[in-house]
């Protein structure tokens, strides 16, 4: 998979692969022994707004050896470009 910078200018939103958002968590993953894929299976703005999902990664998120990240389906713009890239 090429570097996601070199691809983020050929979708329409690309702030929904960028990460950083509010309240977002940042961790170690070399010095966390537990890591859970949160993942849901539509797009990100779709996810969002499903109330579980922020309370389990904050849940999860507060213990401090574990470490939940947030994974959603690409939309049709990214998933051409990531079919095309390989």
């Amino acid at each position: 998979m090429p570097n996601p910078n070199n691809i983020l200018h050929q979708v329409t939103k690309p702030a929904r692969y960028t990460g950083g958002e509010w309240n977002s968590v940042v961790k170690d993953w070399d010095k966390t022994f537990i890591r859970i894929a949160l993942s849901y299976p539509d797009l990100y703005e779709i996810g969002m707004s499903n109330m579980a999902l922020p309370i389990l990664y904050e849940l999860l998120n507060s213990q401090p050896d574990i470490l939940a990240e947030r994974v959603y389906a690409p939309w049709v713009d990214m998933e051409a470009v990531m079919r095309t890239a390989g």
